[in-house]
């Protein structure tokens, strides 16, 4: 015998009670925190695959150790890949790659793009490229999908779990300000300092919106100690066997300055926890100890084609590849090898204040908003 209903199913009731269910197990499904990832080649993971520009790594020798070319600018995982991995998620997937739609963004986007910066100007030489402002535009977009799928309390929480890292600057410097004469960079005519100014500057707005789009724990990495990259060293030969020192000293003032604005910012945005990354100290202490850390080369790059450090002309499938990657440094004219962003996201992820300030990532992680 079947149940006598007393009374009729009220079927709007119904639905909304199912629909809070499924929104519930949508929400707690997703208490990982999510990787969220902002920067330039340091941490492309493919977005470069599918624009128009000549700063791409989808071919080989790039990827060797990771089992296929990816876009990702090293022979085997960025950085942000291995402190992924350390957060419990996959490798974060490119934003522009046809299948990063829900529910896989749920989990971090990568947004990242060779030859991108803070400024729009930057990396025209390659021709597409997205800097930090078309990067922001895609997260919005990311945010707005979200919102959509699961509301906005939900995004908003899913947001305060989650870690956000910025890995921009660089090419501001290499593909920018230091890029030869002829380029015609308008920014070329203005003092050191001044064009530090300006590049902080924008960052601090850059930063703000961010944060107002709804990113509470970020990390911001500085600028490493860039004429110390095969590139440069081969560019400039007359500062011989040492590291070019314009530069760093280019580095080193943006670095300064953008210690400051990480205060300024924990301090003004409510409820923010904003990291400073010090990777020109980790990196400057692997080229100054590179034996402690098992490295045998902290000069050439492995990926070799021409000059004295093998910084004149870009990874191909025609150059010349070291043996052993792990003894070396430097993957290309530019970029770490795999070896070497271990070591970095250890010390990011386990360091002290020397490393990473105020807290490290894996505090990060903890770090309830």
């Amino acid at each position: 015998m079947g149940i006598k209903l007393n009374r009729p199913v009220n079927v709007e009731i119904l639905f909304e009670v199912f629909l809070v269910l499924y929104l519930f197990r949508i929400t707690t499904s997703y208490e990982q925190p999510a990787n969220f990832v902002f920067g330039d080649s340091l941490v492309d993971v493919g977005n470069n695959n599918y624009i128009a520009s000549l700063s791409k790594a989808n071919y080989p020798p790039f990827g060797i150790d990771f089992g296929r070319p990816t876009g990702r600018f090293t022979n085997g995982r960025t950085i942000v890949d291995i402190i992924g991995h350390e957060m419990g998620v996959d490798s974060t997937p490119p934003y522009l790659a046809p299948t990063t739609v829900l529910p896989v963004i749920m989990k971090g986007v990568n947004y990242a793009s060779g030859a991108g910066g803070i400024l729009n100007l930057t990396g025209k030489l390659f021709g597409d490229r997205i800097n930090f402002d078309a990067q922001l535009d895609n997260f919005a977009n990311t945010r707005q999908d979200i919102i959509s799928s699961i509301g906005v309390p939900a995004t908003l929480n899913l947001f305060n779990r989650s870690i956000f890292s910025v890995t921009m600057g660089s090419n501001d410097f290499i593909n920018n300000y230091l890029a030869p004469a002829v380029l015609i960079y308008e920014t070329n005519l203005a003092s050191p300092e001044l064009f530090v100014i300006t590049l902080v500057s924008k960052f601090r707005e850059q930063l703000t919106r961010l944060y107002n789009l709804g990113a509470r724990k970020i990390i911001v990495t500085n600028v490493g100690p860039i004429g110390c990259i095969p590139s440069q060293r081969d560019t400039n030969p007359a500062a011989g066997d040492s590291c070019v020192t314009f530069p760093n000293q280019l580095a080193q003032l943006f670095n300064m300055l953008l210690k400051v604005l990480i205060a300024e910012l924990n301090s003004n945005l409510k409820g923010s926890m904003f990291v400073y990354a010090d990777v020109y100290h980790i990196l400057e202490d692997m080229l100054n100890n590179y034996t402690e850390y098992g490295f045998e080369n902290p000069w050439t790059s492995c990926c070799f084609m021409a000059g004295r450090f093998g910084g004149l002309i870009p990874c191909s499938p025609t150059s010349s590849i070291c043996e052993d990657r792990s003894k070396y440094v430097f993957w290309d004219p530019w970029h770490p090898t795999d070896a070497a962003n271990v070591v970095i996201a250890k010390r990011l992820l386990d360091g002290d204040h020397n490393d990473i300030f105020p807290m490290n990532v894996r505090q990060l992680i903890q770090l309830l908003i």
